[in-house]
């Protein structure tokens, strides 16, 4: 078992010591028996104060009310705290009940709230991938592999049942993180049902311009996730900062929007088409 300081110090400096303090947190308050990271920061793509921070914990037992009430008070301590990394921190806690049953819903902390969620078959490859213990046990230890017909199958179906219709409901589309991963989703998936690997977001940007998608749309994306940061975390771009010029005019969300939907929808289709309705 790794030490409580293993922390993933390739990290930047913010973040890392929010990782100690987290974990120090989770040792006090549960019965930790490992703590990975998956995601951006496991994948070498993290952006401190944009990217969102994906931890897993696994416990030795269940969590009773009072423990997960301490933990809900430990993630709310830290969000007022610890600066952006820590607003986007978002830990799922799996206690070795149906590991390989992706609709099996497990506690989690995100979006700034205690709720209850899946642990996909993409986050389970991850882990096994490329994920970064930060304390304890060795992913391969604790959870079952994933075959390559199950992250199929997770792929197809995710495009199918919520990518698919969610491009009905044109209001969800003006917000960045519905173009942003709609997006992203659609050339991971792409990838990983051509040859069954995963792919950093920034790597799909290619991916996506190769497929044909929106070129002010592209710009956009890499351009708030990649570009240079804002004065403060509130704070637009600079109207003169290089990046996609139409996010500067006020009507761009309707216009991006739009745009990204006329793309989506055939590619998704296509996509469906090619490999099959798993």
């Amino acid at each position: 078992m790794r030490p409580a300081t293993d922390v993933y110090e390739p990290a930047p400096q913010a973040t890392a010591a929010l990782l100690r303090a987290f974990l120090t947190g989770l040792r006090d308050r549960v019965p930790l028996r490992a703590l990975w990271a998956h995601g951006s920061l496991a994948g070498g793509d993290y952006q401190e104060g944009r990217s969102d921070l994906d931890l897993i914990a696994f416990l030795a037992r269940p969590a009773t009310p009072q423990e997960a009430d301490d933990l809900a008070g430990l993630h709310r301590r830290l969000a007022a705290t610890g600066g952006p990394a820590a607003r986007s921190l978002h830990c799922a806690y799996l206690d070795g009940t149906a590991p390989d049953d992706p609709a099996h819903l497990h506690l989690a902390w995100a979006h700034e709230e205690l709720m209850h969620r899946q642990i996909t078959p993409v986050t389970r490859r991850e882990l096994h991938t490329f994920g970064r213990v930060l304390y304890g046990e060795d992913p391969a230890a604790l959870l079952p592999p994933v075959t390559d017909d199950q992250l199929t199958a997770f792929v197809l179906a995710d495009l199918r049942g919520f990518w698919r219709p969610a491009l009905g409901h044109p209001e969800y589309w003006l917000r960045d993180i519905w173009v942003d991963l709609g997006l992203l989703t659609l050339a991971r998936a792409t990838v990983t049902l051509r040859n069954g690997t995963l792919i950093s977001k920034r790597r799909a940007l290619p991916v996506l311009a190769g497929l044909g998608a929106p070129t002010q749309v592209l710009a956009d994306i890499r351009h708030r996730r990649y570009g240079p940061a804002p004065a403060s975390p509130d704070a637009p771009p600079s109207p003169d900062a290089p990046g996609a010029p139409d996010a500067h005019r006020a009507d761009w969300p309707v216009r991006r929007a739009e745009l990204t939907r006329a793309f989506l929808a055939p590619a998704i289709d296509r996509t469906l088409a090619a490999y099959g309705s798993g």
